[in-house]
């Protein structure tokens, strides 16, 4: 048997292939939207990817299942409590799919979802009763379990799925064997989840031991402590849920459409018919020169994550880029099912160097700088764009806390007409935000470069809970 994890790090996302040697069978869980890469695997190891399995209906990204049915032919298979346009195959408690040496069953597991399963993977070369490992999905994780809100508006509240989650739990999960390696959907980082482990992959005993959540208590207990301080979900969410459920355009048809290079005069024509322009270069770049009113979100971050937060998935988007990352940009979206590319600028920014007028510039101040202009009688309005969480551990005296998944709606709380000086973590979401506030009309915006990093470096006062 083969089992191999893939792990997306900019979606903290983790699907896997299983494979039988002897039949040359293989089935993929929880597969991301661009599939190549477990084509390539399976075609390496002499495989036939057969079976392509979602643990639930994902809300942070559009799953492969598509793609891989129209690639190779693969069977889908959902929790038996699923919806889809699609052709699938239901599994509840019990049902097996079995090929050469290896038995996957799945288990129902709801909670994160109504429609979760689990699925217990056995190797009967060495065991057709000990399981060799179960792939969780986002029921349980390393260190954490599944939000269980992400549904309410879809009509299922959070206290009714954390009640499922802790039977799916108590009574499907840990009574699995400890030795059982579990297998999760997502890593650290995810939204999926609170806290969640940098780990990723762990035991059943060492979670039942070490997870927060799967210490004794009660029921009420339990759904108390999992509905508590939850992140907030990104817009998107709701989307990927219920698009992971429709029969749709396969990421490859997508691309197709999309990567298509444009003039600048026609980007300019979208632009002023309400198309988003999104600059995919790294902060420094966007900073020394960029098309005016465009939106930064840099390829080297959360990319996706950030950019199903701030663009809208129904409008336009034409991609400005370094020449040759059109097409990562591009995927990347699509990988959240942003599939409303129009196209792409042709030779990125050489395309304005004759056109200085259309360009506008960000300035990012040192912290030392930012500091000695702050205590100045004209000082800029300063903006805190990270987290609630992250500003109760320290924050620089005298900010404004707007989290940046809430600034277009909370612009109107700073003076446009004064100057504005943003800052986050490192310099990566203050570009995002200062982009998205020179495009509603703020003229003066600069940033703190490196964020609250470079100013605890240079040794400035922080307050909050550690100063």
């Amino acid at each position: 048997m083969i089992l191999k994890q893939f792990y997306l790090p900019c979606l903290a996302h983790a699907s896997y292939l299983i494979g039988d040697e002897e039949t040359g069978t293989a089935a993929v869980v929880d597969p991301q939207r661009d599939v190549d890469r477990y084509l390539e695997f399976a075609a390496e190891h002499k495989l036939q990817i057969k079976h392509v399995f979602l643990t639930h209906l994902h809300a942070d990204f559009i799953a492969g299942h598509l793609e891989l049915r129209d690639r190779v032919g693969a069977t889908i298979y959902l929790g038996g409590k699923a919806q889809a346009e699609y052709l699938f195959t239901p599994l509840s408690d019990g049902s097996v799919v079995e090929f050469g040496r290896v038995r996957l069953a799945a288990l129902e597991t709801p909670g994160h979802t109504p429609e979760s399963i689990s699925i217990v993977v056995y190797d009967l070369e060495q065991s057709a009763s000990e399981p060799h490992a179960v792939l969780t999905g986002d029921t349980l994780f390393i260190g954490d379990v599944g939000r269980p809100d992400l549904r309410a508006a879809l009509g299922w509240s959070a206290t009714d799925l954390g009640a499922l989650l802790f039977d799916s739990l108590q009574s499907k999960l840990l009574p699995l064997p400890d030795a059982s390696l579990v297998y999760p959907a997502h890593g650290a980082g995810s939204l999926c989840g609170r806290a969640i482990s940098k780990e990723t992959v762990s035991t059943i005993g060492e979670q039942r031991r070490l997870n927060y959540a799967l210490q004794p208590m009660s029921k009420k207990s339990f759904i108390e402590l999992v509905t508590a301080d939850q992140p907030e979900a990104p817009p998107y969410f709701l989307y990927d849920a219920v698009l992971n459920s429709k029969e749709r355009a396969t990421l490859d048809k997508a691309l197709e459409r999309e990567l298509q290079p444009l003039e600048l005069e026609r980007v300019l024509d979208l632009q002023r018919g309400g198309a988003q322009v999104l600059d995919t270069r790294e902060a420094e770049e966007f900073a020394t020169a960029h098309l005016a009113g465009s939106i930064n979100i840099g390829l080297s971050g959360q990319y996706a994550t950030w950019a199903g937060t701030v663009l809208n998935h129904d409008n336009p988007i034409v991609i400005v880029a370094n020449p040759g990352r059109e097409s990562e940009s591009a995927v990347r979206l699509g990988r959240i099912g942003f599939d409303n590319v129009t196209g792409y600028l042709r030779e990125g920014m050489q395309s304005l160097e004759r056109r200085p007028e259309l360009t506008a510039t960000t300035e990012r101040l040192s912290a030392p700088l930012a500091a000695e202009i702050l205590s100045s009688k004209d000082a800029p309005q300063l903006i805190d764009v990270r987290t609630p969480r992250e500003r109760e551990q320290k924050f620089i005296a005298g900010s404004l806390s707007v989290p940046l998944n809430h600034l277009a709606e909370r612009a109107g709380e700073m003076a446009a007409d004064r100057p504005v000086l943003v800052y986050c973590a490192g310099g990566y979401r203050s570009s995002i935000a200062a982009s998205l506030l020179q495009r509603a009309g703020f003229a003066n915006v600069t940033e703190i470069a490196g964020g609250m990093a470079a100013w605890e470096t240079a040794k400035l006062p922080v307050s909050g809970a550690q100063s």
